[in-house]
């Protein structure tokens, strides 16, 4: 599996989210392989209601209330999102704020992934039982030339035999086919990128050939 973090990029933003969230799933349906686009909260809504499968970027542990400026998970349920991405390196919260959050969206049916730059962080998360966590140590978060899968894979191997009851995704400079089979060789079951897909002058071509490493 695939997930495509759309970010803030003008790539990934209203009309150009729709766009590319519709190669997503041009791709996924020609090779097979699930791709999940991760958008931002404003565009769940447009993307959902016109037939494209997406997750949220980021949730905030609230309820219905008086939080100006928070993402509501049920907003972004009732949306029309599947699942929510929490913990980006971007965006990092207290593992307890983490464990929280996961609880209140898994009342809700939302499906969860959790980023993770450390083997140790992973193991107290593991313990809210989220549906992924994807490792992405953060020396080569953004690398457009070195990725973990490749560089360090002893690493991503010592974090898969750890983290057994739960899928685990690689982030971190995955950028090549030969990236993609180096990490499911290791044991992950897929894929968390960003810029090497929204950012490529032709997202369709690069996003089949990681998709290609896959099958």
């Amino acid at each position: 599996m695939i997930f495509i973090n759309f970010k803030t990029y003008k790539q990934g933003t209203g009309q150009a989210a729709f766009e590319l969230a519709k190669i997503c799933q041009k791709v996924a349906k020609k090779t097979s392989v699930q791709i999940f686009p991760l958008v931002q909260a404003a565009d769940i809504f447009n993307l959902a209601h016109q037939g494209l499968k997406v997750w949220a970027q980021h949730v905030d542990n609230i309820n219905f209330g008086p939080h100006t400026g928070q993402i509501l998970p049920q907003a972004v349920a009732d949306a029309g999102a599947e699942g929510i991405l929490l913990n980006h390196s971007e965006h990092k919260l207290p593992v307890e704020v983490v464990k929280e959050t996961l609880k209140r969206c898994q009342t809700l049916g939302l499906k969860t992934l959790v980023c993770s730059d450390s083997l140790e962080e992973a193991k107290v998360i593991a313990e809210a039982k989220p549906d992924l966590i994807a490792y992405e140590p953060p020396e080569f978060i953004g690398s457009r030339t070195d990725s973990v899968s490749t560089a360090k894979p002893e690493v991503i191997k010592d974090f898969v035999n750890e983290i057994k009851k739960i899928p685990v995704l690689v982030g971190a400079g995955i950028h090549s086919q030969k990236d993609v089979r180096m990490a499911l060789q290791l044991g992950t079951k897929g894929i968390l990128v960003a810029t090497d897909v929204v950012l490529a002058e032709k997202p369709e071509k690069q996003l089949l050939e990681l998709a290609g490493g896959l099958r």
